[in-house]
């Protein structure tokens, strides 16, 4: 969703094509490049805005990158060697974001390296839809041939995540890998009044036994609700006394 001019909610249009999908999230990438460069032009270091320029470059654009690679240049779709060079510009996105993962020494280094990633970010996008142009293939939006939706992004950032609002099996893969990058200590609320959520904390513990501390807030029918948290490395369970 967006604003319009009077405050109101706009609807979001979904994109049909990849040039319409890399608009929406070189946007989105942009807004939050500003609000960093922003507190840096005052001289401050931005932590939270940071971390939200690098959580929506994580999960949103290296994502995208490997979706295009998987879903839309397969061998069948374009030359070996475009194919090559658009793995490399992959691994030069993902060094560049490692870059800006790193500690800056000042606000004024930080501001060059965030806008040299906006600027890759761009040309990345650019010679993507390129190698697609010149082999003729007409590129539908990654999310439209089975791509993780970009709208799920807001649905799933928050501590409360309603499995109702994503589309099954595909949501509950959304819903496991949010839940795999949760820092230590961190928690969700996962909610549904249609499922039953026993199959994603029984994933999680196959993946990554007693990595979670998984209790039922509601066991429905017709609610399930149970809160979920990542338990510290040095977690151990107490001995029974």
């Amino acid at each position: 969703m967006t604003d319009t001019s009077d405050g109101s909610p706009a609807a979001t249009t979904v994109p049909a094509t990849l040039a319409e999908e890399h608009a929406l999230l070189l946007r989105e990438v942009t807004k939050r490049v500003r609000a960093v460069l922003e507190e840096t032009s005052h001289g401050r270091m931005p932590q939270s805005e940071l971390q939200e320029l690098l959580n929506y470059l994580h999960l949103e654009v290296l994502r995208q990158a490997t979706d295009e690679q998987w879903l839309l240049f397969r061998s069948d779709r374009g030359d070996p060697a475009a194919l090559a060079q658009l793995r490399r510009d992959h691994l030069d996105l993902r060094l560049a974001i490692d870059v800006l993962s790193g500690k800056a020494a000042t606000p004024s280094q930080l501001a060059a390296t965030t806008h040299d990633l906006l600027v890759q970010v761009g040309r990345y996008f650019v010679d993507g839809e390129q190698l697609l142009a010149n082999a003729g293939v007409a590129a539908p939006a990654a999310a439209l041939i089975g791509g993780q939706p970009h709208e799920w992004y807001e649905v799933m950032k928050g501590p409360v995540i309603d499995l109702d609002a994503l589309d099954r099996p595909q949501g509950i893969d959304a819903v496991f890998d949010r839940l795999m990058r949760l820092e230590p200590g961190e928690q969700v609320e996962l909610r549904s009044s249609s499922h039953d959520l026993s199959p994603v904390w029984q994933r999680l513990a196959r993946v990554d036994p007693g990595g979670y501390g998984i209790v039922y807030l509601e066991s429905g029918p017709p609610n399930w609700r149970v809160e979920i948290t990542r338990r510290p490395n040095d977690w151990a369970p107490h001995p029974f006394a």
